[in-house]
């Protein structure tokens, strides 16, 4: 447990037993901000290399990723369970019927506890959804994830993200009347986004029945938009956190974020041959000592500080 703020390791211990591993799943879904649904292009940070970088296990069966994934795992952790994660891509994009078929290969294999469903807040049907809740209702767990990236509509529509702030609060309060536990993934530093901005997003956070929450600093990387953008002078308007002035910041959000909200990371680090800038040369582990220290200086060694305010969620 974390002494300073609520962990995924802890959040997850109070559903179950034991040690659990996500094993990431691609599944080959595509993105209506992709298709042309919605937008074209995507998001103008996007290069699904960065999280999916194996491309060829999307022409893998579901049932054989999760079976490899295990078996690396398993060596060392014979006792192990797991969640398999849907994440590349809009996970609830397609065909309902083919979705649901590909969530329940995934439950159905041994050691399975439940599914991560990585998705976009306007890409979750009613259909879908009520299957889901009924599948989290039994002896498997759902976990449904949105990447929401900023609350301010104006660095939405400038990221190309097809989708708005209040598209956000009502799926959030949607997936929540179900049961099922919900997510949220920002991204700090997005062009046009101040500081204050930034610890505005917190707040909204707070007025949420959010369980999880993600967070990392913007990377630029190769063959994006916002590369091409940058190189060619017409973005300027960011921040390039250094790890000391990312730590900061880590720590005002800690500060402000409702206790009850666990903190699944504070980063997410894309392969070094994509990654133009910021270039830490930093292990995330290093990063955490960093973070770690700012902590202990700010609340000892006793705690978690003053709890936040919390909202009435019906």
């Amino acid at each position: 447990m974390n002494p300073y703020y609520k962990d995924y390791s802890e959040y997850l211990s109070s559903f179950f037993e034991g040690k659990i591993q996500k094993l990431s799943v691609d599944a080959a879904f595509s993105c209506p901000n992709r298709d042309g649904t919605t937008g074209t292009g995507g998001c103008i940070y996007c290069s699904n290399v960065a999280f999916s970088p194996d491309w060829e296990k999307r022409h893998l069966d579901v049932a054989v990723q999760i079976s490899r994934g295990k078996a690396f795992f398993a060596r060392k952790y014979p006792s192990m369970r797991y969640l398999a994660y849907f994440q590349s891509y809009t996970s609830t994009w397609g065909d309902a019927a083919r979705t649901l078929a590909l969530y329940r290969e995934a439950l159905a294999q041994p050691d399975i506890v439940g599914i991560i469903i990585g998705t976009r807040p306007d890409c979750l049907p009613d259909e879908l959804l009520g299957e889901l809740a009924d599948i989290n209702r039994g002896d498997k767990r759902v976990f449904i994830e949105f990447g929401a990236e900023s609350s301010h509509d104006s660095t939405l529509q400038r990221i190309n993200r097809c989708h708005t702030w209040q598209t956000t609060i009502d799926a959030v309060w949607r997936v929540h009347k179900t049961g099922i536990p919900v997510g949220l993934h920002f991204i700090m530093g997005l062009p046009g986004e101040t500081h204050r901005m930034m610890l505005e997003t917190v707040r909204r956070i707070n007025d949420l029945p959010v369980d999880t929450v993600k967070f990392h600093h913007l990377q630029i990387l190769r063959g994006t938009p916002l590369a091409r953008a940058v190189a060619e002078g017409t973005i300027a308007d960011f921040e390039q956190f250094t790890p000391e002035s990312y730590a900061g910041l880590c720590l005002e959000i800690i500060s402000l974020l409702r206790k009850d909200i666990a903190i699944e990371r504070f980063l997410a680090q894309a392969p070094s041959e994509l990654l133009i800038s910021p270039r830490w040369g930093l292990k995330n582990y290093e990063f955490t000592n960093i973070l770690n220290r700012k902590l202990a200086l700010r609340y000892g060694s006793g705690g978690r500080g003053e709890e936040s305010s919390s909202v009435a969620m019906s």
